[in-house]
């Protein structure tokens, strides 16, 4: 699966307005121009891993959302996820991820990890 990058940069401009850092100082902060972080934003430049990990510290954002839109904090967390894995799984199989996920549910619930 290739990375959309125009997505990639969508989601950090996102998470930069909300940050309330403007491009000039974002760009500032991680050493680069400031035409160099619009590509980015617009998916005209690719990013390296690199400076992904170094944006999304100083957007307090994870590499997870920005790349595929997943964040644990998101109530839809991996939902889709699930859904396809149990599309495909027999009654059984359905009723056995049900039982383990209940067992998770409970620990969780009393305090255990």
């Amino acid at each position: 699966m290739a990375l959309d990058y125009k997505l990639i940069g969508e989601r950090l401009k996102k998470a930069r307005v909300e940050k309330g850092y403007t491009q000039e100082k974002l760009a500032e902060k991680i050493d680069v121009s400031i035409a160099y972080l619009s590509r980015i934003e617009t998916g005209a430049a690719h990013i390296n891993l690199k400076r992904l990990n170094e944006l999304c510290n100083l957007l307090g954002v994870s590499e997870a959302y920005i790349l595929n839109g997943a964040s644990s904090n998101s109530a839809t967390y991996l939902t889709t996820e699930f859904s396809s894995i149990l599309k495909d799984c027999t009654p059984d199989k359905k009723e056995l991820i049900y039982q383990i996920a209940t067992i998770i549910s409970e620990k969780n619930k009393n305090g255990n990890k």
